[in-house]
């Protein structure tokens, strides 16, 4: 009898570490790490650590990206220093801290840069526009840029509106929708093409992924072991949510920093949840497929509305509840905003404040690339057909325009 034996996907960093071939055009150069904690090989081996073991590779420097290369700053605009790495001995390089950009003499340090970041698949996670600001400083500098893939978590559904000309910013890294589709590799080979850059980039590609494959849709369930990429990033089902999610950094609601279940629920001490998800399901019935709303009671051991009892929903997108192909998460945040706007015309939705370094535009418009969204929530007779013919609009055009750079 015939027993067929399924194997995990191979990311980008396990076929360097395995394969002595694909290492060979780095022996001699200086090689520096861009990684976070989430940068492990399939035995749970930080990428930093896994690399210096190689007889053949010379590590100079490394760089960490937000929430620092193996440390865990909680939330935005919390900085990480530089520092020595007290095993290599090597300059680890803050891309957020002093400067987000890598300087000349950071760029002094290396002759290949391997990007090694877990991704989640959305505009707003700032480690794709990290991946854009060391690209465009390796153009300049004439280094080279490597990306060790990795699976999109949120898989290949498109979804939201395309960030408008002159909304770029840290979490806007260029005309793409909410939820991009691609990896980083592959974004990598668009930043290029969009920015006629001229570098030398090469994506080690993953092995055996598929993206379509159930259950994990984009993330190979059970078979690899999930690593915050950052601090509320915990699962897999969060990674599904958060192009929808990530919006509640703009708004005054708790998008659940402070419990164990962050950005997979929203919520605040004065709404009836109960009636938020009556209203949108009799609203955009449609936009809810894919998944099950629940209601919850939440109390936040810190950030927003912190040791108060908060009435809120959860998006629940896991097990039977599931449609990969039908879940909308930006459409889903969006109706939530629409139906407490309904249910409070006066609620002080939108929060006013210093938001990834941008002070005089509100987050909610930064998130979304324009204040499209906001302005169709705010205005009382908007319908969700026009917010539909928007983002359809938006999201036919990246389809066409990204199936260029699909490696998988």
């Amino acid at each position: 009898m015939t027993q067929t034996i399924q194997f995990a996907p191979l990311f980008g960093i396990d076929r360097l570490i395995t394969d002595p071939a694909l290492r060979r055009p780095l022996a001699g150069q200086r090689i520096a790490l861009l990684a976070h904690p989430a940068s492990v090989t399939a035995d749970l081996t930080h990428s930093l650590d896994a690399l210096a073991a190689l007889p053949n590779i010379k590590l100079s420097a490394a760089f960490g990206p937000q929430h620092g290369l193996r440390g865990d700053k909680q939330d935005n605009m919390v900085e990480s220093p530089n520092f020595l790495d007290p095993q290599l001995g090597i300059p680890v390089f803050s891309l957020y801290g002093e400067v987000r950009r890598p300087t000349d003499a950071m760029m002094d340090t290396f002759d290949v840069l391997l990007v090694d970041l877990q991704d989640l698949g959305c505009r707003i996670y700032t480690f794709i526009t990290t991946l854009r600001y060391v690209l465009e400083a390796a153009a300049k500098h004439g280094k080279s840029v490597w990306v060790l893939d990795r699976p999109n978590p949120a898989g290949r559904p498109v979804e939201g509106l395309t960030l408008r000309e002159g909304w770029e910013s840290f979490v806007g890294a260029g005309a793409m929708p909410m939820r991009h589709g691609l990896t980083m590799g592959e974004l990598g080979h668009w930043f290029i093409a969009t920015l006629k850059l001229d570098v030398d980039y090469r994506v080690i590609t993953m092995q055996g992924w598929q993206p379509d494959a159930a259950p994990g849709y984009g993330w190979p369930l059970g078979e690899r072991t999930w690593i915050n990429p950052s601090p509320n990033a915990p699962n897999l089902w969060m990674a599904r949510a958060y192009a929808g999610t990530v919006m509640l950094e703009g708004a005054t609601l708790s998008e659940g920093r402070g419990t164990t279940r962050p950005l997979e629920i929203f919520g605040a001490p004065d709404i009836d949840a109960r009636a938020v998800i009556a209203e949108m399901q009799a609203f955009a019935p449609h936009w809810l497929k894919g998944c099950k709303l629940r209601e919850i009671w939440f109390e936040p051991t810190f950030h927003k509305h912190a040791g108060k009892l908060n009435h809120g929903v959860q998006i629940h997108c896991e097990g039977p509840y599931y449609d990969h192909a039908a879940f909308q998460p930006w459409r889903i945040q969006a109706l939530g905003f629409k139906a407490i706007r309904r249910l409070y015309p006066d609620y002080p939705l939108w929060r006013d404040f210093a938001y990834e370094y941008e002070h005089d535009r509100l987050a909610i418009d930064l998130i979304n690339g324009s204040p499209l969204l906001r302005e169709w929530v705010d205005a009382p007779e908007s319908t969700p057909d026009e917010l539909d013919a928007w983002a359809k609009s938006d999201e036919l055009a990246w389809k066409e325009a990204s199936e260029t750079f699909l490696l998988y």
